[in-house]
């Protein structure tokens, strides 16, 4: 079925096997939750990964993780690169050290998932505490920023290149006590919009989608009186962010997606 860019639905779309073979995708914040899940599922998929993190012990778990994946399809193993970055106190150089190791390594970078962030507290405006406002719109919103930026040449060096930016609901309609976290992932949405713009006629394009609820994490945390168990896993939510990683969603950009 071919769908206009206005009427594009990345959950409508089959997903092949091999959907994203011989793409190089870059994900942050790989070891658990979406980031994990989404992960797994493109090596799956076909991708070579590159997984970018703070936690280098974590990373080489997924990295295992994944080798293993493909050992059991009976593939040859494409051993994802590890690339660890702690967003919080990472400075220019540390940010030159990926792009330049993606360049050299691959010649290119064909798809960059900005999912890692962090929920600071819930709490109201008037009584947020300040330190954590900094660090939690610095982690999300100035890290990713940077990121991307310095990711673009080897994005631009794609001929099909998709910039993914993981959102929420609370960064669409303001709601109370969500702070800092709902602020910037409003930033979240606003980068992807000015991006979009800004590439329209390069071969980079970029969207956001909201995975909705799930059981992460992260959801424990802003609920924490809430059941899981009667949540979807983070891997029940994969496919249509693969979608729009793969070739499928060539031309899409500057959209907010739903994942449910």
């Amino acid at each position: 079925m071919i769908e206009t860019q206005n009427s594009f639905d990345p959950r409508r779309v089959i997903l092949g096997d091999q959907e994203l073979a011989g793409r190089v995708i870059a994900i942050t914040g790989p070891t658990a939750g979406i980031g994990h899940a989404l992960a797994l599922e493109c090596a799956r998929r076909g991708a070579e990964v590159i997984l970018i993190g703070r936690n280098v012990k974590k990373l080489e778990a997924v990295r295992s993780e994944i080798c293993a994946l493909r050992t059991l399809k009976g593939e040859a193993v494409l051993e994802p690169c590890v690339a660890p970055l702690e967003l919080e106190r990472a400075v220019a150089s540390d940010y030159d050290a990926i792009a330049n190791a993606v360049l050299q390594r691959y010649g290119r970078l064909d798809g960059l998932v900005l999912n890692a962030a962090l929920l600071g507290i819930l709490a109201p405006i008037e009584d947020y505490d300040v330190p954590t406002w900094v660090k939690v719109m610095h982690v999300n919103v100035t890290a990713n920023f940077v990121l991307t930026q310095v990711l673009l040449p080897a994005l631009r060096a794609s001929s099909d290149a998709s910039i993914l930016f993981l959102s929420s609901g609370v960064g669409r309609l303001g709601r109370a006590y969500w702070g800092a976290y709902g602020v910037s992932k409003f930033a979240i949405e606003g980068l992807m919009q000015t991006l979009a713009d800004e590439l329209e006629r390069t071969t980079v394009r970029a969207n956001s989608i909201n995975p909705g609820r799930a059981s992460t994490y992260m959801r424990r945390q802003a609920y924490p009186s809430e059941n899981l168990d009667t949540l979807p896993p983070p891997e029940a939510l994969t496919a249509p962010m693969v979608v729009l990683l793969g070739p499928q969603s060539r031309g899409v950009r500057g959209r907010a997606f739903e994942a449910q």
